[in-house]
């Protein structure tokens, strides 16, 4: 096929003759001054470094792009992918409504490249490029790979809401569905047949996507089947408006840090706020001691130690013995976990210092995850004066100031 190109184009016998050094030749393939017939020699060099030169120059003309097209080195296509989709902007409009011109019809021919690497380095450019042809944007989308359709799906400003559900009805990808969840400012009519899969990490990536709109009855839906899919509770709890119902409703379900971050939400009626706070309280009332009887310091510390050496001393485990209640074991595993002594967390909680307990499960390698029970329990401190993460759930705290905290806790003991 590359022969035939060179012939039809020009006869070996007319074709100028090249420099030897490959150097120069990389050069003179690199050049937008040089001949078109060079060019078009250079594109069948045997070095491909010199046709790797030829496929980003910008200049050559269609006849070599289309040679290279057919490149045998998937990293010489890869460069005239990248470029080619760069010069879709610059394209008459009259073009770049669909598959036509030599220069798109080459495009198109790399977007059905079997390397993925060709198809995703098209996909880089024009994943948010608002001026792409419909029908390469469509064809990337329903590629399989996810480094070809994930960016396109979640980023291109060409997909329309009949796109992405008919995406969601043919599933190329496995990705399709949560490339489609992530998407920015999802409608109504998208995240219903969304929520209508059986996809559940999909759910929970369109739940994780503060700008999707979800009706309010598709969202009190998925409350109902979140019983039994406990990754959809935090994203559920945190989700931008919550009806009074659908809080109530969450609150019969979720762990108790989620309980506690659900009760603070400032959207919520205050008789349901209150509601929710009551409940919080009866819950860590309850499992106190609920399972087993509650260790003394040594003990618990002494647990704590063994959760250490097996590797488990986590924040799953801190947050499951705040839920029971066992404020002592909750204790040990932070001053292991902070490799400080118990009496340091025993003073942040004496001083009821919300400062200090943050900045002690800062210390511990943990998030704010288990911070607000922390205080609750360690530190008894109501639900509206629990020291809260930030909107991105990091520390509220710089970290001088913690660091400050834990030297002052320490100090006071001496």
């Amino acid at each position: 096929m590359t022969g035939q190109i060179i012939i039809d184009r020009a006869p070996p016998a007319a074709l100028p003759a090249v420099p030897v050094d490959e150097a120069v030749r990389v050069r003179i393939g690199s050049s937008p001054q040089t001949d078109p017939t060079v060019l078009l020699s250079l594109a069948s060099d045997p070095s491909v470094t010199v046709r790797a030169a030829v496929a980003l120059n910008r200049a050559a003309r269609v006849q070599v792009d289309r040679l290279l097209a057919g490149d045998s080195d998937e990293r010489v296509r890869t460069l005239l992918a990248r470029k080619l989709a760069s010069l879709i902007p610059s394209l008459p409009e009259s073009q770049r409504d669909h598959i036509g011109g030599e220069t798109l019809q080459t495009l198109e021919r790399l977007v059905a490249d079997e390397a993925e690497r060709v198809r995703a380095a098209i996909t880089e450019v024009v994943k948010d490029m608002p001026g792409a042809p419909r029908e390469l944007i469509l064809r990337l989308a329903r590629d399989s790979a996810v480094s070809v359709c994930d960016p396109v799906i979640r980023l291109s400003p060409i997909l329309t809401a009949e796109d992405l559900m008919a995406l969601l009805t043919s599933r190329p990808s496995p990705v399709t569905a949560i490339a489609v969840a992530r998407r920015p400012n999802l409608s109504e009519s998208v995240t219903d047949a969304l929520a209508a899969t059986n996809d559940s990490e999909a759910v929970t990536a369109l739940l994780d996507n503060q700008s999707a709109s979800i009706r309010e009855a598709t969202l009190d839906a998925l409350i109902a089947r979140a019983g039994q899919v406990t990754a959809w509770h935090a994203p559920l709890v945190r989700r931008p408006r919550l009806t009074d119902r659908a809080a109530r409703a969450l609150s019969d379900i979720v762990a108790t840090q989620l309980l506690d971050t659900l009760a603070c939400r400032a959207d919520l009626n205050p008789a349901v706020s209150g509601e929710l706070r009551r409940r919080l309280a009866e819950r860590l009332q309850s499992t106190t001691g609920a399972h087993r009887p509650e260790p003394n310091m040594e003990q618990a510390m002494s647990e704590a130690k063994i959760l250490y050496a097996e590797g488990r001393l986590n924040e799953e485990a801190l947050l499951a013995a705040v839920q029971r209640g066992e404020a002592r074991l909750a204790s040990a595993i932070v001053a292991v976990a902070t490799d400080l002594p118990s009496s340091v967390v025993d003073r942040a909680a004496t001083l009821r210092s919300a400062k200090g307990l943050v900045s002690l499960v800062w210390r511990a390698g943990f998030t704010m995850r288990s911070a607000g029970p922390l205080q609750t329990l360690l530190a008894r401190l109501p639900p509206e004066t629990v020291l809260r993460g930030s909107a991105s759930g990091g520390f509220p705290l710089a970290v001088e100031e913690m660091r400050w905290q834990i030297d002052f806790l320490s100090r006071m003991g001496r």
